[in-house]
């Protein structure tokens, strides 16, 4: 499964349009990856790091390279898009591929853009999950009880799918909705093991046990600096955390995307922001994939390099080059902060800030590291 990000959402709800907005982000990362393959429905955006700014000035490089995380534009949801309404296979296969699902709600009005079927934020969110309890219903009542004699772990396997189905059709005959965040396993599946959970529903791709962010589409007269307010509001109204709930104007968002750095910067003073919607969904993102970033600065570039949460040193390296997994010897590491402190390479060594590390060194957020590759 790829570490995909799904925008989903009813009609008319400004889905296109934060898509759009995260494409004109992307255009500015193409010249840094000038051979990159990119689907139309893939948006490849960078995360923002202020870190490789400063870093670059250290090495003194002009070429600066962020981490990223991709979005992909997911066929529009209808209400009964898991018996096939509207485009509903397109959509129930497109979104089973994502890692995360990120809701776009409506709370905007304009009469000049129908709502088809969008209602209200809490009522839009209970719809789009109710579908997604169908379609994993449904692809659970598809799985065949094994027969005869099986093993401890095939037994297993159907043990959770049959909870499972229970869960679901429970919750269905009181329409009710299960959250993704409470990941099923405060629902009767305590009886067994995350990691055994987790492999049956990564196998089976289940929707409602993805992670999940909420993109609060509203009017731009609604925004300003009580954003952090209306987001803590929406989310208590939603049900879901504050650091998943992003509130943002999406047409705002299409517009700053195309601006300079410094025009943006007074845009979004006129606007009352301190930080432009996209740039904290994207950042909320890269957290939820349970992602982080190692930095290499050197003359030739400064980059961020994405890795799984405890990733050891010797599979980061393989990031940077299949072949250096194999052949790395050993690792210098310093913090980002020391690194800044002392000027560089030069200047963490002579203040014994400079570590050695070996292949099984879990990697932290902001190493800033050398590796030493053997053949």
């Amino acid at each position: 499964m790829s570490l995909q990000v799904g925008i989903v959402g009813l009609p008319n709800v400004g889905k296109s349009t934060l898509f759009n907005a995260l494409l004109k982000e992307q255009l500015a990362l193409v010249a840094n990856y000038p051979f990159a393959t990119i689907e139309p429905n893939i948006g490849v955006v960078p995360v923002p790091d202020g870190r490789l700014d400063v870093l670059a000035k250290i090495v003194k490089t002009t070429v600066i390279k962020p981490a990223t995380v991709e979005f992909i534009d997911i066929a529009g949801l209808v209400k009964g898009a898991s018996q096939g309404e509207g485009l509903g296979n397109q959509f129930l296969s497109h979104i089973r591929e994502a890692a995360v699902i990120c809701h776009v709600l409506r709370d905007f009005a304009d009469e000049n853009i129908i709502r088809e079927g969008a209602v209200a934020p809490k009522e839009d969110l209970h719809t789009v999950r109710l579908e997604l309890q169908l379609a994993d219903l449904a692809t659970l009542e598809k799985q065949p009880e094994p027969k005869g004699s099986v093993d401890r772990a095939a037994k297993e396997r159907w043990q959770i799918i049959s909870v499972l189905k229970a869960i679901i059709k429970d919750a269905l005959s009181i329409n009710q909705i299960l959250a993704s965040e409470q990941k099923m396993i405060t629902y009767g599946l305590t009886q067994f093991t995350p990691e055994a959970i987790t492999a049956v529903t990564h196998e089976l791709a289940l929707l409602t046990a993805k992670d999940e962010l909420y993109v609060i589409n509203v009017s731009e007269s609604s925004l300003g600096s009580a954003v952090a307010q209306m987001t803590e509001t929406y989310a208590t109204t939603l049900g879901v955390s504050a650091d998943r709930a992003i509130v943002m104007c999406n047409q705002i968002e299409s517009e700053l995307a195309v601006l300079s750095d410094e025009d943006r910067t007074a845009y979004l003073a006129d606007l009352g922001l301190q930080e432009a919607g996209l740039d904290r969904l994207i950042s909320a993102a890269y957290k939820v994939l349970r992602l982080q970033s190692f930095l290499t600065a050197g003359a030739k570039e400064v980059r961020a390099w994405t890795i799984p949460q405890g990733t050891p040193a010797r599979q980061a390296a393989g990031v940077i080059h299949s072949d250096f997994e194999r052949q790395m010897i050993s690792a210098r590491i310093t913090s980002y902060d020391d690194f800044v402190a002392q000027g560089g390479w030069k200047g963490v060594k002579e203040i014994g800030k400079l570590r050695i590390e070996g292949r099984d060194y879990v990697m932290q957020e902001g190493d800033v590291v050398e590796f030493l590759i053997g053949k």
